[in-house]
């Protein structure tokens, strides 16, 4: 397990439950009391870290190595029923950009997301989660084919942004994501998204036009991350905490300002401590929001959609 700097006064706990542990293993010594009192510790420096999280260190815990990404999302939520598609049937098959059909029980969904990699090699693979605009012309195929057969489309955001590089300019990367930003509000079947993890800029928004929107607990979602925002105010990344504090980009704040329908809770210190607590959270969330909008008509399910979306940044004077 990896740890982030204010994590460590629960590593230290941690390491010494280990030794304690050890020590009643490989010797006579009876320490149930002293490992007992170790665990009510540890559990009470959990509760009062994670209860007071700033804004960075939500975006830090995001970020962090071990949380689970869009695929193991979604092989969590299908299993062997996930079928991958790939290509923009254009240019090529971008690998940041993942999306195919799989089941939740009997509910066929199609599954689109940005994946990032695991180690240095899987990094570059995927481009670090940065989509090229093939990437969103494949997602948007993805969504077309889904509204062509009556499928919902649950896509799952982690990104920290579409990819900047001039070759994705070249072949379009604005056109392709206010594409899929104008077809995703007029698609004629349901839309569940879910941050995972980052929801950076338009690279997020490109899939993120949902008819429901849920951030897990410990994600963010804002036009620029904290260090950009800090490079551009401040010429420095040294006051990203600032930054984080002032984009109010904390799940928290998003459904204060009513710019997502709800919040799914994380297990104690992440999704990466309690995996599969975290999975069955966000199937129960997609099931429960499925539910809901199956009832509506298309011509509903459309004209709330885009409502929706009209709603927001509206202020009365």
């Amino acid at each position: 397990m990896e740890y982030l700097d204010f994590e460590l006064p629960i590593k230290e706990l941690e390491e010494q439950l280990d030794k304690c542990e050890l020590i009643g293993k490989e010797s006579e010594v009876d320490v149930t009391e002293s490992c007992k009192n170790i665990e009510k510790k540890l559990l009470k420096t959990k509760k009062e870290i994670y209860k007071n999280l700033t804004a960075w260190q939500r975006v830090q815990l995001s970020r962090h190595p071990n949380r689970p990404y869009t695929l193991d999302h979604i092989t969590a939520l299908a299993g062997n029923t996930f079928m991958e598609l790939h290509g923009d049937r254009t240019v090529k098959d971008d690998k940041a950009m993942i999306g195919g059909l799989g089941k939740i029980g009997d509910q066929s969904f199609m599954f689109i997301g940005q994946q990032k990699g695991y180690n240095t090699k899987t990094r570059q693979y995927r481009n670090f989660g940065m989509s090229n605009p093939e990437g969103y012309r494949k997602a948007l195929r993805l969504m077309k084919m889904a509204e062509k057969f009556g499928i919902p489309v649950v896509t799952l955001l982690d990104t920290p942004g579409a990819y900047p590089g001039l070759e994705a300019e070249e072949r379009g990367q604005g056109e392709a994501i206010a594409r899929n930003i104008l077809e995703m509000t007029r698609l004629k079947t349901p839309i569940i998204t879910i941050v995972i993890g980052e929801g950076a800029s338009g690279g997020a928004v490109g899939i993120g036009v949902g008819d429901v929107v849920y951030m897990m607990e410990n994600t963010w979602y804002s036009v620029i991350s904290p260090e950009s925002c800090s490079s551009i105010l401040w010429r420095s990344w040294e006051h990203k905490e600032q930054a984080a504090e002032a984009l109010k980009l904390t799940a928290e704040d998003m459904k204060k300002q009513k710019l997502i329908d709800g919040i799914i809770k994380e297990p104690l210190g992440g999704a990466h401590y309690d995996r599969e607590t975290a999975f069955k959270e966000v199937e129960k969330t997609i099931l429960e929001a499925y539910d809901k909008l199956k009832k509506l008509s298309t011509t509903e399910l459309v004209k709330k959609r885009m409502e929706k979306y009209a709603k927001m940044g509206e202020f009365k004077g």
